[in-house]
């Protein structure tokens, strides 16, 4: 029998335990100081592999409060100390970065955050893991792991105008249970998945741990060439795919021209619903970015969609860019002017509103439509809040609107 994409990257059959070569390591802001005390702990002096470990401050970026910023000086001292690379703030959010920048078909990335599958979409084994695990991986250049089995998620057919790749998760987390894949790679393909470009991808695969997942995972293939020449990494692109007579323990199929645009209630991202269903719910705030929906494809789909209007007088609309290029990027375009015009506040590239520790939290009683990978209570900063989430088209949509709206009914 023929090999997975998480078998042929690890080298083992699914089930066994194997130690591997870590070809990344990183931590953000919140996981990292934990991760030099275990560093240190473990009595390690040097970086297996300075320059393919990396700490990034983006969760708190600017901090808003002296304990968050002296964790950046701690985490800017060991960046200095040790020569692994550092992504000081408003350079962008650890995984988008990762994807401009870093992460390669083929490779094995961890990270301490849960969101380190979104690389998954370039063809990379890429997981999160426990901040003394990324400890050790700085300290050793290897970890070790179980291979996961993996589900295969076959999508056919083409999108109608107004829904994505973001509905199309949210109905797959919908359909399975935020632990319908615990522990196991979620491996895409199909027509619909050949056809999408890698910030579509990136989407998939940051959410994939949602569902439980281990790793999100797409075959490397000329989307994804096209992507790494894009950012200027054509020689880090060798194609990746698994085998025609790979073993899956399960098929997952899906027709995306039956798909609507969807939206996860609060407080789980598997309690979803059409975006019609919930036609009218008021929404005091709309956030556009995070890790999952902050790409330029994202803020563009955005912007057009708000072009000529404006924002709900009762209703605020913030975007955070994902990256500094995907900001730069952004101004060249045109697109900001055109958010801006329309009434949206821009943050600094970073997670911003996302986790609730500053620019963007919420008033007791006030719903938020976003474009995030999370709407568990207390979020956004306050445990007396809702928050829904949505692709970037039904945000935009919804901000104009000031409740929930389905985003065909602007297009």
């Amino acid at each position: 029998m023929g090999k997975t994409l998480a078998e042929k990257i690890l080298g083992q059959k699914a089930g066994d335990i194997v130690a591997v070569e870590v070809d990344l390591a990183f931590v953000q802001d919140t996981t990292g100081p934990l991760a030099i005390k275990g560093f240190q702990d473990c009595g390690f002096k040097h970086l297996a592999k300075p320059k393919r470990c990396a700490i990034f401050l983006d969760h708190a970026a600017p901090s808003p409060k002296s304990e968050l910023s002296n964790d950046h000086l701690l985490l800017r001292h060991f960046a200095q100390n040790t020569g692994c690379l550092i992504y000081d703030i408003g350079a962008g959010i650890c995984h988008q970065i990762v994807v401009e920048s870093l992460a390669s078909p083929g490779e094995v990335i961890v990270g301490a955050d849960s969101h380190t599958t979104t690389a998954g979409a370039l063809g990379a084994f890429a997981t999160g893991m426990g901040s003394s695990d990324v400890a050790v991986a700085f300290g050793l250049g290897k970890t070790w792991l179980r291979v996961p089995e993996s589900i295969k998620v076959s999508v056919s057919g083409k999108f109608q105008k107004g829904v994505g790749a973001k509905d199309l998760i949210l109905y797959l987390i919908g359909q399975i249970g935020a632990d319908g894949a615990t522990y196991k790679a979620l491996e895409f393909d199909g027509e619909a998945v050949e056809g999408m470009p890698v910030s579509e991808r990136l989407t998939l695969a940051n959410l994939a741990v949602e569902a439980g997942a281990k790793a999100g995972l797409f075959a490397a293939d000329g989307a994804t060439k096209d992507y790494l020449a894009s950012q200027g990494r054509s020689g880090d692109f060798r194609a990746i795919s698994p085998d025609a007579d790979a073993g899956y323990e399960q098929t997952i199929s899906i027709d995306a021209s039956s798909l609507e645009p969807t939206i996860s209630k609060p407080h789980a991202v598997d309690k979803t619903a059409k975006a019609r269903e919930l036609k009218g719910i008021k929404i005091q705030q709309v956030f556009i970015g995070t890790c999952s929906n902050g790409r330029l494809e994202d803020l563009a789909q955005a912007a057009s969609i708000l072009k000529g209007k404006k924002t709900h007088p009762q209703t605020r609309l913030l975007v955070a860019p994902a990256s500094r290029k995907v900001l730069l990027k952004a101004i060249e375009a045109g697109y900001l002017k055109t958010l801006i015009e329309a009434g949206a506040a821009i943050l600094p590239p970073g997670c911003a509103a996302c986790l609730g520790l500053h620019q963007g939290v919420l008033g007791d009683g006030e719903s938020c439509l976003s474009t995030s990978n999370r709407n568990f209570k207390g979020r956004m900063g306050n445990p007396k809040a809702f928050i829904y989430l949505g692709s970037p088209a039904t945000a935009a949509a919804s901000a104009i609107k000031g409740k929930i709206t389905d985003p065909r009914e602007v297009i």
